[in-house]
């Protein structure tokens, strides 16, 4: 009986091209796959036509010479070999690629190596907040973390002391089993020692097998100087207990810094705003400000200084992490409007009004100006047209 062609097989017309080829395939594959089709006798036929399609169709040089000869171009060893279904030599090679590429989507990556039975323990994560002065002078902190520790019983083991675990009768120490699907071969974690290769047949009664246990440990960490919001530190070993034995994780520490109540900062600066009376600002004078370690400071205002002038306090600001310099701290001059005023002041100010003029408001008057110049030149602009 002369064999179907291939095309029809997978169900594509011959200008299909390789992504809608490929499609066809996975699809036809799962639904013939004869584990999926147990009372259907002839889904196995079907698996192997499909496969056998997808092979000659899938590979540039093979489908080119399908176009030509046809069927008749993998007959009597006239493309890379007879074998098998016009498959070649290296039918369990073309076998192992073809299920990677068929059900490496819904079984995810190839199977993991089995795990020793001492296993590494888990990183652990911790979340401090601190303050800014804290940040600007460092401090030793004492935290409490609950995680696994070796079991004192067993120490590790996992076994009941005067007793060690076994080789795995499953896997035989493998750590892995294989299993046959139809005509593959697949290999799985042993389910029996979950990829350890041994089991422990008399486990210890304080850490059920594990060789570890739940405790809540008191750790000294170290806050450098300098840090910053979200620095991340590692206390190496400091983690959850490995089992059975295995190594301890590592413990991650991530700082984060409360706002502070004058200060803001930018990396290694400092910026603070410092409302100004209207006087000061207008007629000059000094004002006290914070700084970071906790003292005070006084910046000179110069007369007619306006709101938004920023004056820099050189190396008053935070220091670099793990370095000596230091940045500097911004201060930002606000002037306050005065409010609630009496009638006399009320009478000061109107005559304070009354005298100036356009050299004691400059930007008012400038701007005013300017404005006044812009809507007279879109008015004479409309008396042209």
């Amino acid at each position: 009986m002369s064999k179907r062609c291939y095309y029809e097989t997978l169900g594509v017309t011959r200008s299909a091209g390789d992504r809608e080829i490929k499609t066809a395939f996975r699809k036809l594959a799962k639904e013939c796959h004869p584990d999926s089709n147990r009372n259907d006798p002839e889904s196995e036929q079907k698996f192997k036509e499909v496969n056998e399609a997808y092979e000659a169709l899938k590979d540039p040089q093979r489908r080119a010479a399908y176009d030509r000869f046809g069927h008749a171009a993998f007959e009597n060893n006239g493309f890379g070999g007879g074998g098998a279904h016009g498959f070649g030599g290296d039918f369990s090679a073309s076998m192992s690629a073809m299920f990677d590429d068929l059900f490496g989507e819904f079984m995810g990556p190839r199977q993991r190596r089995p795990r020793s039975g001492r296993e590494r323990g888990a990183d652990l994560r911790y979340n401090m907040e601190i303050t800014l002065e804290e940040a600007y002078e460092g401090k030793t902190a004492q935290i409490r973390v609950p995680t696994s520790v070796v079991c004192e019983t067993c120490e590790g083991a996992g076994a009941t002391p005067g007793s060690s675990p076994s080789v795995c009768d499953t896997c035989g120490g493998m750590g892995k089993v294989r299993a046959t699907q139809g005509f593959f071969t697949i290999e799985r974690v042993c389910p029996t020692c979950d990829g350890r290769g041994e089991v422990i047949k008399d486990p210890c009664g304080a850490c059920n097998g594990q060789g570890r246990v739940t405790r809540e440990r008191t750790l000294s960490v170290t806050i450098p100087v300098g840090v910053e919001d979200g620095t991340r530190i590692r206390l190496g070993g400091e983690g959850e207990a490995g089992m059975r034995g295995g190594p301890p994780g590592d413990l991650y520490i991530f700082l984060s810094i409360k706002p502070h109540e004058f200060f803001q900062r930018d990396g290694a600066d400092l910026f603070c705003r410092v409302p100004i009376a209207m006087t000061c600002a207008a007629l000059g004078g000094e004002i006290e400000v914070p700084t970071i370690d906790g003292g005070t400071t006084r910046v000179k205002i110069p007369e007619g200084s306006q709101s938004g002038r920023q004056f820099r306090l050189k190396s008053q600001g935070m220091p670099i992490l793990r370095s000596r310099q230091t940045g500097d701290l911004y201060i930002q001059a606000e002037v306050e409007t005065p409010k609630n005023l009496t009638k006399r002041q009320k009478e000061l100010l109107k005559e304070f009004e009354e005298a100036s003029n356009d050299k004691t408001n400059p930007e008012s008057t400038g701007f005013f100006a300017r404005m006044k110049d812009f809507f007279d030149s879109i008015g004479e602009g409309s008396k042209e047209d």
